[in-house]
């Protein structure tokens, strides 16, 4: 049985900030579950299917809307992306932490979803570029889209970066080991909040009362050894 929910990092910020780079490498890393996401857009060069998308028909997309499956989804760059729910409530439930690389749209879906197990895990963080020039820099040297497709990524970043403050935590890039360390310090900071810690239960408890929960040392109830440890 886990000791604590699990966590559910949701990440935002527009192409080229280096977003799914942090997801990517802290899934890699085994220390969450990245989650992937739906999507109509045809794969680009390298991408697989189940590894980097589950690439869906516009009509299965359309199908699993309206049946519920999605958490959250919405159109980004005339393409529609979601992220189905057996992506990550069965993984909380069992105490992994989850990682969803997501828009601003997705994002505010999540926050206002009622599912307590969502709401209790929430974790949101915005990434934003240095500056306007270097997310041109980053968006142009990809070399897989046109002038056309790279100033409409420009367009909607400014959109995208406009909706930073919605979160609760913002990380503006740098080099990608100093992201990186701060993406990773949030993570384990989350870990740490007595809030996720479960009570343990007893099997030996009886079945007419409450099992006892496990005693969590506070202010109130730390006391001083009445005799010195040695260490």
């Amino acid at each position: 049985m886990p000791d604590r929910h699990g966590i559910l990092l949701v990440v935002s910020g527009p192409s080229g900030s280096g977003k799914t780079t942090l997801c990517r490498r802290i899934a890699n890393e085994r220390e969450t579950h990245y989650s992937i996401s739906c999507t109509t857009r045809p794969p680009r060069p390298g991408e697989e299917n189940g590894r980097d998308y589950h690439f869906l028909p516009p009509e299965e997309f359309t199908r699993r809307v309206e049946a519920g499956d999605f958490l959250e989804h919405a159109c980004v760059h005339g393409n529609h992306y979601g992220t189905l729910r057996s992506e990550v409530i069965g993984y909380l439930e069992k105490g992994m932490d989850v990682v969803m690389d997501i828009d601003v749209q997705g994002a505010a879906q999540v926050r206002a979803c009622a599912d307590p197990m969502i709401a209790g895990s929430l974790v949101d963080l915005f990434v934003m570029p240095p500056d306007e020039v270097e997310l041109h820099a980053r968006l142009s040297g990809r070399g897989t889209d046109s002038a056309e497709v790279i100033a409409l990524r420009m367009h909607n970043a400014l959109e995208e970066m406009s909706h930073w403050s919605e979160y609760s935590f913002r990380l503006l890039s740098g080099t990608q080991e100093e992201d990186y360390f701060r993406f990773k310090s949030l993570l384990i900071g989350e870990r740490l909040r007595v809030s996720r810690l479960l009570p343990c239960t007893s099997s030996s408890a009886s079945p007419d009362r409450s099992p006892p929960t496990r005693p969590l040392i506070s202010p109130r109830n730390w006391s001083r050894p009445a005799t010195r440890s040695t260490w």
